[in-house]
């Protein structure tokens, strides 16, 4: 695997990649990889030639009192990690390089309507710092293919919104949420959690998974199912900030729909959790 760290020998490197007619594939990430970024990049692996995973802990997407200084920074593992997975290149740049300082604020990408509600509510500029941090990773790099968790459902819709009213040419991939053997999402943030916390942790997909049977079987009193969720994780130890039913576009839920998506987000502990569950209507 060859280390990148900035613009100019990124773009010099990938050009001769594509002389060759080669394709690439790029995984996004904040680094502390864990197994659900492994298999990113197993999935990116089966769309193009080559793999290029980036790392870089996005300032912008981080508001104040977050948790930006104190995100896990574990390169040398990660490192370890990406080449086991067959990954081909890294590219690691500094906050300046990706940056760089100019006069005033940086320009800022914003997508609106998917990007609004939900955690856009709770975190005021969160996805246009995604926007951002994206829309000049695919400038860098110029991928083919693109590579997201749908465990975060709605940063996935703000990117294919985006990718589609900036025209840009690239295929995105929605893979699969990452699962513990106790139905927990695997996140970065996840470390945050106690061991007495990580055996909670997995009511959040439980209380998913049993609003939804309901669901499926009709019940489509959508106020009601998400107050009833949201009284669950209280139960369970959680401090719930929503759990939603919308439509798979983040649309308002139709009561005679035949799919829905529930996202929810909820901390225990230090660590805010966040997931979602695609629920299909009983036949």
């Amino acid at each position: 695997m060859k280390t990148l760290t900035l613009v100019t020998d990124l773009r010099k490197e990938l050009q001769q990649l594509r002389s060759e007619g080669l394709t690439l594939a790029l995984v996004p990430t904040m680094g502390n990889l864990h197994q659900g970024h492994l298999r990113l990049i197993e999935e990116a692996r089966r769309h193009a030639d080559r793999v290029i995973t980036s790392i870089f802990v996005n300032p912008l997407q981080f508001g104040p009192g977050e948790d930006f200084d104190s995100y896990p920074r574990t390169l040398e593992a990660d490192c370890e990690k990406l080449t086991a997975a067959g990954c081909d290149y890294l590219f690691n740049p500094g906050v300046e390089e990706v940056y760089p300082k100019t006069q005033g604020e940086p320009t800022r990408v914003v997508v609106p309507g998917v990007s609004e509600g939900l955690c856009g509510h709770k975190r005021p500029g969160h996805f246009d710092g995604v926007a951002t941090v994206v829309t000049k990773l695919f400038n860098f790099v110029q991928p083919d293919v693109a590579c997201f968790g749908q465990k975060d459902y709605q940063q996935l819709a703000v990117i294919r919104k985006l990718v589609t009213d900036l025209a840009f040419p690239i295929k995105i991939v929605g893979v699969p949420t990452h699962r513990s053997p106790d139905g927990l999402a695997l996140s970065s943030r996840n470390a945050y959690l106690t061991a007495d916390e990580q055996r909670k942790a997995s009511g959040l997909y439980a209380t998913l998974k049993a609003t939804g049977q309901k669901l499926a079987a009709g019940n489509t009193h959508f106020h009601e199912l998400s107050h009833q969720a949201r009284a669950r994780l209280a139960e369970l130890g959680f401090s719930p900030e929503y759990v939603e039913i919308r439509s798979p576009d983040l649309g308002p839920p139709q009561q005679n729909a035949n799919q829905w998506v529930l996202l929810a987000a909820a901390r225990l502990g230090k660590a805010r959790l966040i997931d979602n569950l695609v629920v299909h209507r009983d036949e």
